[in-house]
């Protein structure tokens, strides 16, 4: 076995340790997997459509859930944003643009770690995108470093964007140090994580601020549409196979903490992807998973909610029914002209000399080249190595 593929073995156990799935006391408020049957969930969100009939109706509705998500996460009030200190690697240039490597420091000495990649031609001011990717745990198909979610950030770079692409809690080099992605509080440290991974990419000079989207599929949906949720910053938001009315999330990153339920409310991922209004969002579904009734079912909520924000031509859905799970390249197709339209890119920079969309001399690297930390660039013997170590 070569090196690199039993160090992303070891890696894999220690990301999905056994008996870690879910916290060890079951709190009710919890709402997880399966939650409710399709049938069961077309009746929620019936119910829940009764509920708002107006902008104000939905605006006082939207509070209760924004804030549930906050105290749920553990995070209201938010902790302090100290420094985050970023050390970048040496930048690789390609085709169109260059890639480095990036750390941050979303609380003192825990590092998130990712990839920066930035556009040949760059302005004074440039749209941003935050990447998340899924549970692809794979050692073959990993993480932010499978080809999807490269040719993803190379694409949009090419278009213009400067793309920032991080680790989940517990993947990538976090995964070797100690930290679990399957951790009572993943959520919490995650979606924290997210908005200081936000953070940074607008500290950066030639960011727009007002030209910040943010996509991710599976889980890295499901932030998407929670950062979004809780956070105006982000503009535009492209959440891909995830939002479903019946399917909570299956990892306790996404539904670990009582997010969704609390003594006062109870919501679920239609709602919260819906406080995106009126900021554009495409929902992008696929036939062979929880995302196969968008087009019938959460999409014509969502929409409804738009409406009542006056905002219905800002959302948009995707339904590819023949695809599954993941972001492979028909979702990208749908996704680059609904990003280069709300956040002016160039979309002919990625179209080849039949106005086809093409990905064509994106460089595809190796996991060792995307790391942060090496021989030559040690992490600081301060870092946080474990979940548990975390000072809040």
């Amino acid at each position: 076995m070569r090196p690199f593929i039993l160090f992303l073995f070891l890696t894999f156990l220690l990301v999905f340790p056994a008996g870690a799935q879910e916290p060890e006391e079951k709190d009710n408020n919890l709402c997880m997997g399966h939650y409710y049957s399709e049938a069961e969930a077309r009746q929620v969100l019936q119910s829940l459509r009764s509920a708002y009939q107006t902008k104000d109706e939905w605006l006082s509705r939207a509070e209760i859930i924004r804030k549930g998500i906050l105290q749920g996460a553990g995070l209201d009030p938010l902790p302090e944003k100290t420094p985050l200190k970023p050390r970048a690697g040496k930048e690789r240039h390609y085709d169109g643009y260059s890639v480095k490597n990036v750390a941050i420091e979303s609380l003192p000495g825990v590092f998130v770690t990712g990839s920066l990649y930035l556009p040949e031609k760059r302005k004074k001011k440039m749209p941003g995108i935050l990447s998340a990717h899924g549970h692809w745990s794979d050692p073959e198909d990993y993480g932010r470093y499978r080809d999807d979610a490269q040719y993803r950030c190379a694409s949009l770079a090419r278009m213009g964007a400067v793309v920032f692409s991080y680790d989940m809690v517990g993947y990538g080099e976090m995964a070797g140090w100690g930290w679990k992605h399957r951790h009572p509080l993943a959520l919490k440290q995650q979606l924290w994580n997210s908005i200081r991974a936000l953070d940074f990419l607008l500290s950066i000079e030639s960011i727009d601020s007002e030209k910040i989207a943010m996509t991710g599929a599976s889980g890295g949906a499901t932030q998407t549409f929670l950062l979004t949720a809780v956070d105006d910053r982000v503009k535009v938001s492209v959440p891909v196979v995830q939002v479903s009315a019946h399917f909570f999330g299956g990892c306790v990153c996404e539904s670990g903490m009582p997010v969704h339920k609390s003594e006062n409310h109870q919501t679920n991922n239609v709602e919260i992807a819906a406080l995106a209004a009126p900021r554009p969002m495409m929902l992008v579904s696929d036939g062979a998973d929880w995302t196969k009734n968008t087009p019938e079912v959460e999409f014509p909520h969502i929409r409804y909610i738009y409406r009542l924000m006056r905002a219905e031509e800002m959302v948009q859905n995707v339904h590819l029914p023949e695809e599954g799970h993941g972001y492979e390249l028909p979702k990208r197709k749908a996704v680059y002209p609904f990003l280069a339209r709300h956040l002016d890119l160039n979309l002919k920079a990625i179209m080849d000399e039949n106005g086809e969309i093409s990905e064509e001399g994106v460089v595809i690297e190796p996991y060792e080249k995307m790391t942060v930390f090496s021989a030559e660039n040690p992490r600081p013997g301060y870092a946080v190595l474990t979940n548990d170590e975390v000072s809040w």
